[in-house]
């Protein structure tokens, strides 16, 4: 629910950040740890805020392999091209907050599924789309997708960890050309959303700078509620908000 005096807020969050809350997988992969599908984002920077339990926050990077270590009040953030895969812990739970509010959902995540799949649109699309709703279909297949991340995921980090970056170099340059189509789209969404609000600040300052802060008869206040809670997400059960540029629901269910 939105309060208001309307029933959608002109303005996004601060800074057009996306916001959901996260509760990490508990399922055991193949390597026997329990956590999420890792993946990475094209353009956009994600944070974890951890509000409760333990856990923790796999990354593949130029930098290498590194895990880090998630509870309550720690905050870790990675930037684009990063892959990254939460690991729960017990009770693991996290706010998240992403760069470019409507990105994400509109495809800037790409699973580290393996190349073969990568190399295929239509079978990406298959193995990344899950069932409307948050039933028992859609968990059995939230519950593939992770899996076939982690198979491609473990081949990454355990090369990177040999010290060849080439498998991971790669996974890049594949999860580019999968989106490469999505660019036009998502630079609308850029300009509605983050551009827009840096944009605002300007001609905000520029009216502070000329003596009339008549913007300022605007001001009011919104405040709104999860309105989808268990959806599942990329790194665990996943809680949206049904704002404009704030959780729009992924593309395709993803």
């Amino acid at each position: 629910m939105v309060s208001g005096p309307e029933a959608a807020p002109p303005h996004p969050l601060p800074g057009a950040v996306g916001l959901s809350h996260l509760s990490a997988y508990d399922w055991a992969a193949t390597d026997g740890v329990c956590g999420g599908s890792p993946h990475l984002h094209l353009v956009c920077t994600e944070a974890y805020v951890v509000t409760g339990g333990r856990g923790a926050v796999q990354t593949l990077s130029p930098d290498g392999y590194r895990e880090m270590p998630l509870e309550p009040g720690s905050v870790a953030w990675f930037t684009p091209g990063t892959v990254h895969r939460m690991v729960q812990g017990g009770g693991l739970r996290v706010t998240v907050l992403m760069q470019n509010s409507g990105l994400p959902e509109a495809g800037d995540a790409v699973f580290t599924f393996p190349p073969e799949v990568l190399a295929d649109p239509g079978a990406y699309t298959a193995a990344a789309t899950l069932p409307p709703g948050t039933g028992p279909e859609t968990a059995a297949a939230a519950r593939r997708r992770r899996d076939l991340a982690v198979e491609g995921y473990l081949v990454l980090r355990e090369a990177l960890v040999a010290g060849d970056d080439g498998p991971y170099r790669e996974f890049q340059r594949a999860a580019a050309r999968l989106v490469r189509d999505k660019v036009p789209g998502w630079r609308d969404l850029w300009r509605a959303g983050a551009l827009a609000a840096a944009e605002r600040t300007g001609a905000q300052l520029d009216a502070l700078t000329g003596g009339d802060p008549a913007y300022l008869t605007e001001a009011t206040a919104y405040e709104a509620a999860p309105t989808r809670l268990g959806g599942y997400g990329m790194c665990g059960r996943r809680d949206e908000y049904a704002l404009p540029g704030t959780t729009l629901p992924y593309e395709d269910e993803r």
